[in-house]
């Protein structure tokens, strides 16, 4: 998706062309222009508009602009004059991204021809398409091919790469992990997909059964044995200190800081990371097999909740672009493992000593064997009628784990673990879906000794507390009325 960070350097000679293409790029480029016609250029000073007075067929024009290979270039085309120079100054200076709008008397024939040929990477686009929104999506294209193209690059020499996901995997990070093995143009031998901690829950099991998807496991020590290291799906803070330089990472979540990477690619307002990569493989026109496309389809569904949560409208075309690939069959057969009688069990022992109070509810659930159930618990009770907030939580190993959920347009369910636990343990999400793991030594010392029941009557407490401070009214404020944030760290 365009950001308002991306550039764009313009030379027209018409003043009408160069209103109509300050009004169509505004906001989503920054704009300038350059011209060689001195009371134009004051003109368009006085009327607001970023302008540079210069010799556009002069290649240190560009140098002084500071143009630079993602900087996008459009040179207006009417028939009158030869852009040849122009194109030859421009493309001297160093730029790749270069458009030639045609308006009026359109070149025809053998000029445009003799054009294509000199300067093949040019885009050639006529005056007409700019009002349909084609110009902005070639330009976010061009952009997301030229980074693709950097990525192929750099991972091209390494004999063995990682790719790693966060722990316990789900369908957006196992998919991800496919789409971005297919992005490098590596084989399952070039490109080990893994995890510091596997697959366990009976939904992503039967997907990764199902499609036949290999989840290395590896170790913080184990990964100096690779040349290269990309994370999809989670960030290196996830690993805490253990990881504070990566060569990619590509993810739908808050950015975050403490380490460095040679390249990134977040994106917080997408409903998954298998949409950003989807963009990526149609951006360099990648062949998407059938078993990628289904793990991608499958995990856009998921994230978004078949887009009852976070969406974009990039998800829609995502998914709208990947559903005649997949195989929908096999879709449903993944899904149909979603409930199994040890979650019921623990919907029961919920329901029996949770508590629903001003539309929150409360459970804990105790020892728990493995991890998955709690959220699963959490992400159950929202379902129920009046119910606007689920906090769960359940022992898991020597750690209290706490899994947050809310309709997506109340008060931000991530600052809330962060408030509350950050300072204790690990906690981080979204405005709809957070987690907290916090050491059950640390929990006591911080709360005291509470029992059982007295976790889940202390975590209603903090949940008033944290929303009394604007009331109840964001709980029961309609969901039209404010829109929803990306969704969080997938239970992890």
């Amino acid at each position: 998706m365009v950001g308002t960070d991306v550039r764009c350097l313009a030379v027209c000679q018409d003043e009408l062309v160069i209103r109509m293409l300050d009004e169509i790029l505004l906001p989503g480029f920054e704009v300038e222009f350059i011209v060689d016609n001195r009371p134009l250029s004051r003109r368009l000073h006085e009327a607001g508009v970023t302008v540079t007075l210069g010799d556009p067929r002069r290649t240190e024009t560009w140098l002084k602009a500071d143009i630079g290979p993602s900087t996008c270039v459009i040179i207006e085309d009417n028939g009158r004059r030869n852009p040849r120079k122009l194109l030859e100054a421009v493309r001297d200076a160093g730029a790749a991204l270069i458009y030639v709008l045609a308006v009026g008397a359109v070149p025809t024939g053998k000029r445009a021809e003799e054009l294509r040929d000199e300067f093949p990477d040019v885009v050639h686009l006529s005056m007409s398409e700019l009002f349909g929104g084609p110009l902005l999506t070639e330009f976010s294209r061009s952009l997301t091919r030229a980074r693709v193209q950097q990525y192929q690059r750099y991972f091209s020499d390494a004999e063995r790469v990682l790719i790693m996901l966060h722990n316990d995997p789900d369908p957006d990070a196992l998919a991800s992990g496919l789409a971005l093995r297919n992005v490098l143009r590596r084989t399952k031998a070039t490109a080990i997909i893994g995890a510091m901690q596997g697959v366990t829950r009976p939904e992503n099991l039967r997907m990764v059964n199902l499609l036949d998807i290999h989840v290395e496991p590896v170790t913080i020590e184990s990964l100096k044995e690779y040349d290269r290291l990309a994370m999809v799906d989670v960030q290196p803070h996830y690993f805490g200190d253990a990881i504070d330089r990566i060569d990619l990472v590509i993810d739908h979540h808050p950015e975050q800081p403490g380490y460095t990477a040679v390249f990134k690619d977040i994106r917080p307002d997408y409903g998954s990371t298998s949409t950003i990569l989807t963009e990526h493989l149609r951006a360099v026109d990648a062949n998407i097999s059938e078993r990628t496309a289904t793990a991608m389809l499958y995990a856009i569904k998921s994230d978004t909740l078949f887009f009852n949560r976070q969406t974009n409208r990039v998800d829609l075309e995502a998914f709208s672009y990947l559903y005649p690939l997949a195989d929908a069959a096999l879709i449903r057969k993944m899904e149909g493992s979603e409930i199994t009688l040890e979650r019921l069990e623990y919907v029961l022992k919920a329901h029996r000593g949770g508590v629903l109070a001003d539309q929150v509810f409360c459970a804990f659930l105790g020892p728990s064997p493995r991890e998955d159930f709690i959220p699963y618990v959490a992400d159950f009770f929202l379902q129920v009628e009046d119910v606007k907030w689920t906090i769960v939580a359940g022992v898991v190993g020597d750690s209290l784990v706490v899994s947050v959920r809310n309709l997506g347009y109340t008060k931000n369910a991530g600052e809330f673990v962060r408030r509350y636990f950050s300072n204790i343990g690990s906690a981080g999400g979204h405005r709809a879906m957070a987690k907290a793991v916090v050491p059950m030594r640390a929990f006591r010392e911080k709360f005291g000794d509470p029992s059982g029941e007295e976790i889940g009557a202390k975590l209603q407490a903090l949940a008033h507390e944290f929303l009394a401070h604007d009331g109840m009214r964001e709980v029961r404020s309609p969901k039209s009325e404010v829109r929803s944030e990306s969704e969080e760290v997938k239970s992890r």
